[in-house]
């Protein structure tokens, strides 16, 4: 798997990349300078560079690894190997959503994430950045998951490109017909959708968590339809930070500085 894993996760990335970033030129929700990709897709290299270093075979190299050492529940008897993929696949979304929620919740991890929200528009580039450190924290929770459920490496090939393609997705600037929107919403974190989780009320920012469906968010009491302003009135970013939002150097520095610790709610 090792040898094309790469070569897939690359193909899909760049064509999904490159088709939604079409799209916004095409239909967009909203005007949003490119001046920030430089930014964005900085974050993205070094936190790419950092994850190969740090964790060299990747997640999928940790299941094959546990699976190796016998670790985790779903090695502990035969499964049908489609039931072992739909499990590890819904248990690895539950986790991610929860690592979210934690990460707005707590001041030390919101420093970091708080690079995320500093985007003062959304687009294609934003559903990639994030700091270094936060993408080095997801990777242990994710692997602290894989080996305790003993996810299956094909699983966690499909859960990371899937994830990957979700977020690119739900953060892109594309103005998606009102019925397809609402129909997609359905089973899907839609772009209308994640733009409330990017906006600057607090009471919005805590809410829609998800990156991929929307059930957990119905599920745990933190959906929320439509934004207080409406759609087109969203005001997104954060407040204080727009000076700094495209900024390479500023924003790999930012969880460091005072000024990250924004006024937030419990969730």
């Amino acid at each position: 798997m090792a040898e094309w894993e790469g070569v897939l996760r690359l193909g899909v990335f760049s064509s999904l990349f490159v088709a939604l970033a079409l799209l916004e030129v095409w239909q967009p929700f909203r005007r949003a300078s490119r001046r920030r990709w430089l930014a964005n897709l900085g974050l993205l290299a070094i936190g790419s560079v950092a994850l190969r270093v740090v964790f060299p075979l990747a997640a999928t190299g940790v299941a094959l690894w546990a699976q190796q050492q016998s670790w985790g529940l779903l090695n502990q008897r035969e499964w049908p190997a489609l039931l072992e993929i739909v499990i590890a696949v819904v248990v690895l979304d539950c986790a991610i959503y929860w690592q979210h929620r934690v990460f707005h919740r707590l001041p030390w991890l919101w420093r970091l994430h708080s690079v995320h929200h500093t985007d003062t528009a959304l687009d294609v580039t934003t559903g990639l950045r994030f700091h270094p450190i936060e993408l080095l924290l997801s990777m242990v929770v994710k692997s602290v998951f894989i080996v305790a459920l003993g996810a299956p490496a094909l699983a966690v090939l499909i859960f990371e490109v899937v994830l990957n393609a979700c977020s690119m997705f739900n953060h892109s600037n594309i103005a998606l017909p009102n019925k397809l929107e609402h129909s997609l919403r359905r089973v899907l974190i839609t772009p209308t959708l994640h733009r409330i989780h990017h906006s600057q009320r607090v009471e919005e920012t805590n809410s829609n968590f998800g990156f991929s469906v929307p059930w957990w968010d119905w599920l745990f009491g933190s959906f929320r339809a439509q934004a207080r302003e409406g759609d087109t009135a969203v005001r997104l970013g954060l407040p204080g930070a727009q000076q700094r939002a495209g900024q390479l150097l500023a924003l790999l520095i930012l969880p460091f500085r005072r000024e990250s610790n924004w006024p937030r709610n419990k969730t």
